[in-house]
């Protein structure tokens, strides 16, 4: 029997620690068969699928052998190099800080992976494996798979209110190579206009390649359009369903506007970047400004990274007619960056019902954490202003009494709390302002994780 504790990490990280624990040690022997998945978890009283995420886990760091129609069995670790390894569960270990605090992080980065849907996974992987189709291991469309182009226009076109043709789309192995990518289509020598504070990544990406960057300031409705105008740039970046890290929602007064100066100049676009837009709270989805452009005006881009896991590293990019003739003139050489397997993979996830089902999933899931942590942080509101919820994996809190928000960081942290000042998102560190914000992301904590790290946070904050 394996001691469960209700207050400590999730379960099947438990089973996996212990078994782990009891290989190295030498009380299980090489050789050892365990018991199957299903009697651990009658004799546990848990899930099948707990045991079967914390074995899987043995497996693949070879501390367990999966043998078909037989089980599984404890291997040598003799010769075993000691290493820590990040279990991919997306739980946060709660570890002991300098002063033996308890350290809880608020990372706005990343996902829930407990969460993921392992079985369907490799349900889809075995399948596309099994099929003797030889085509799949020759080199396909340079824009991708063509049937996988056609499940996300018709995914985008239903959620997003998204309006292209399969053909517009190119699917590429992360942002970064699209934007490298888009780099070339449009050529060098460009002026990119920014969000400011912005998603740095972007931002680093186009100043690698020679971009120069334009801040734009943002007032309750996003970029502010006439300091756009006064920046001399010929191209937007812009987040408007809901911009990083502010949480900010573009109206569609704002939205025109834009798309009014991007109209008057024909090597003028606008760059969506629609990174997060599964996970909304509060009322219906906002449809993506892809949607309201008549002129080709709007280069959209979307990602899996978030809505799936990072590790899948797909994104695309839809482009306007005029830019998808020079990309074919151009580049229409290049091979895909992505794996047709891969791409199989992920066109069987997305038809066959099992990325639906996930979204919902994992909606109800991220919402509950939301709910959590703004109910913990009501005896804040008296001292903070709270920004940037019902939608996204992370809210902000801004100090109405103008604490810096490095004294906000620095007494959580000697309450062994980790939050992220908004400071850090702004471009070129000489223009940032002042700030008195924090980033909180909830996505990668447990709901009592959340829970005691919010009320550590009403201890290191509240007045002596």
């Amino acid at each position: 029997m394996i001691p469960l504790r209700s207050d400590g990490p999730s379960l099947y990280e438990q089973i996996y620690e212990y078994v782990k624990k009891e290989i190295r040690r030498g009380s299980l022997a090489e050789g050892t068969r365990l018991p199957s998945t299903r009697v651990l978890a009658e004799n546990l009283k848990v899930s099948r699928s707990t045991t079967q995420m914390a074995y899987d886990q043995l497996v693949a760091e070879g501390y367990v052998n999966a043998v078909p129609h037989r089980g599984y069995f404890v291997l040598g670790v003799e010769e075993m190099v000691e290493v820590e390894v990040e279990l991919p569960g997306g739980f946060i270990r709660e570890e002991e800080g300098e002063q033996g605090k308890t350290i809880i992080d608020f990372s706005p980065r990343g996902i829930d992976l407990t969460h993921f849907p392992y079985n369907a996974w490799r349900k889809v992987t075995k399948n596309t494996l099994v099929e003797d189709n030889k085509e799949m291991f020759l080199t396909g469309s340079p824009q991708g798979e063509p049937a996988l182009r056609e499940a996300i226009r018709g995914y985008l076109h239903s959620a997003r209110g998204v309006n292209c043709r399969a053909q517009q789309i190119i699917i590429g192995a992360g942002n970064e190579y699209l934007l490298m990518l888009l780099y070339q289509i449009l050529g060098p020598g460009r002026t990119i206009a920014m969000e400011n504070p912005t998603y740095k990544q972007a931002c680093r990406v186009f100043e690698s390649l020679g971009y120069e960057i334009a801040p734009v300031d943002m007032d309750g409705s996003g970029m502010e359009v006439n300091a756009l105008k006064a920046s001399q740039a010929d191209i937007a970046y812009v987040m408007p369903s809901h911009q990083y890290p502010t949480g900010i929602v573009m109206p569609v007064a704002r939205r025109q506007e834009l798309l009014r100066w991007a109209g008057k100049k024909a090597e003028r676009y606008l760059i969506e970047d629609d990174y997060d837009s599964e996970f909304r709270y509060k009322g219906k989805p906002i449809p993506a400004l892809q949607g309201l452009d008549k002129g080709g005006k709007v280069i959209y881009m979307g990602t899996f990274s978030k809505s799936i896991a990072p590790a899948i590293r797909v994104g695309y990019i839809v482009l306007p007619q005029p830019l998808l003739r020079i990309y074919r003139q151009r580049l229409g050489f290049y091979a895909s960056t992505v794996s047709r397997i891969d791409q199989r993979i992920l066109y069987q996830f997305l038809t066959e019902g099992y990325y639906e089902r996930h979204l919902n999933r994992m909606r109800a899931i991220y919402r509950g954490k939301h709910d959590a942590l703004l109910g913990q942080l009501r005896q804040l509101e008296q001292d903070f202003e709270i920004s940037g919820e019902n939608a996204g994996l992370h809210i902000l809190l801004t100090s109405k009494k103008g604490k810096p928000e490095d004294w906000l960081i620095r007494r959580a942290e000697e309450k062994g709390v980790k939050v992220y000042g908004l400071s850090s998102y702004f471009i070129y560190s000489h223009r940032r302002c002042r700030s008195s914000t924090v980033l909180l992301g909830y996505a990668r904590l447990s709901e009592e994780q959340i829970k005691r790290g919010a009320e550590l946070l009403w201890e290191a904050w509240r007045e002596d």
